[in-house]
């Protein structure tokens, strides 16, 4: 069975053959919320359990995992390192733990209480692997609104705040937040009275797609839990290609700035210019392209003043025709929606959100570093011919 899978609202019949356990996977560095939820899901979904792995003994190498319902543990136990990975061997644990409890029918939803700087992603597609006997209910990320600025804005890394989850992770707390944030189809938002409209506005441009719940609401938050995730579809929407990104917005002093360009940077003058553009705004994403690599899609992923760049291979209009159909669906359907004459499906699309954002000085400084009228017009070939400025970051 493929990787796509979802669960009714109501949640499959327990028991008897072809029944599949239904998971529900609830993470984010937010763990006071995070563990709020969790709380509030035992409590309203009877027959629920809550599966927890504790990184935190990973330097003994070890990793605890912890197994209770709404009232009391149930069981406990440690799983040794993978290649010295705690990740890894989370992701080597869980499933046989899920399947136990598919096999006991009597648990109705497992939640899966991801550590701190676990991303969704990953386990989510682990226990989709599993769809004849698992499937996944949800993904909900936890967040306290009052915290999301800070964390957005936090550029330390992992290892230096104590939540890394191998001794080779070099994420940083902010684009660690940021994949979390924008990978999960629920967030579950805690009620906190320091946060104000400024930092609802602000999550609510972050992920405009997301249904969001209040922690609070335990009967909205089970059938959140239990509404169904297409590990397919969520993976599909993380390509940069066919990425969700937000809209244009403005509301309560946050904004949200979509700039779309057709003609390539210059290679050089977009480099000088990284360093301002990743202070422009908290987060901004997107995929461009350079003059002198015009088949190639690169991706910017910038949160907490750091910039990401990465190649995620060849434009659609670069591959020959017959090719298009190993391509997904999604991708060919975005394509076709910024299709130029000219340039098939390259384009410059980035997008930047903030509080107090300067959208004219963003707008003026990325038009800056696209070709001017004369090198456009030299071509192509002239264009491969421009010094390689973006080698080092893509590691050439």
């Amino acid at each position: 069975m493929g990787a796509a899978n979802s669960a009714g609202a109501e949640g499959p019949r327990t028991g008897g053959p072809g029944r599949r356990l239904p998971v529900a996977l609830v993470g984010g560095l937010h763990s006071d919320a995070r563990k709020e939820a969790v709380q509030r899901l035992l409590a309203s979904v009877p027959g629920s359990v809550a599966l927890h792995h504790d990184l935190t003994t990973a330097e003994r190498g070890t990793v605890l995992r912890t197994v209770r319902d709404a009232t009391s543990s149930l069981s406990r136990g440690e799983t040794p390192l993978v290649n010295n990975c705690a990740c890894c061997a989370l992701r080597e644990d869980l499933v046989p733990e899920l399947l136990r409890l598919a096999d006991d029918g009597l648990t109705r939803l497992a939640v899966v209480e991801l550590w701190d700087s676990v991303e969704p992603r990953a386990m989510a597609e682990v226990v989709a692997a599993h769809g004849e006997r698992l499937v996944v209910s949800a993904v909900l990320t936890a967040v306290d609104p009052a915290l999301l600025l800070p964390y957005l804005g936090n550029g330390d890394d992992l290892s230096d705040a104590g939540l890394a989850a191998a001794r080779s992770d070099r994420r940083t707390v902010a684009d660690t937040w940021a994949r979390q944030l924008e990978y999960a189809s629920v967030l579950a938002v805690a009620d906190n009275p320091l946060a104000d409209e400024e930092d609802r506005a602000l999550l609510a441009q972050l992920h405009p797609t997301a249904r969001q719940v209040r922690i609070a609401d335990g009967a909205g938050l089970a059938a959140a839990a239990l509404a169904g995730f297409d590990v397919e579809s969520a993976a599909a929407r993380q390509h940069p290609a066919c990425a969700l990104l937000p809209q244009d917005a403005d509301d309560c002093g946050v904004g949200t700035y979509v700039w779309h360009r057709d003609r390539p940077f210059h290679p050089e003058r977009l480099y000088r210019a990284l360093e301002d553009l990743c202070c422009a705004a908290a987060r901004s994403r997107g995929r461009f392209w350079l003059a002198d690599r015009p088949d190639t899609l690169l991706a910017w992923d910038a949160a907490g003043g750091a910039l990401c760049v990465e190649s995620f291979g060849p434009w659609l209009a670069s591959l020959p025709e017959a090719d298009w159909d190993t391509v997904p669906p999604l991708r060919r359907a975005a394509a076709a929606t910024d299709w130029h004459a000219e340039h098939g499906d390259r384009c410059q699309h980035l997008v930047f959100t903030s509080p107090g954002l300067d959208r004219d000085g963003i707008e003026l400084l990325l038009d800056s570093c696209l070709l001017t009228d004369a090198e456009y017009r030299a071509g192509r070939e002239s264009w491969k011919r421009l010094p390689p400025a973006f080698d080092a970051l893509l590691e050439v």
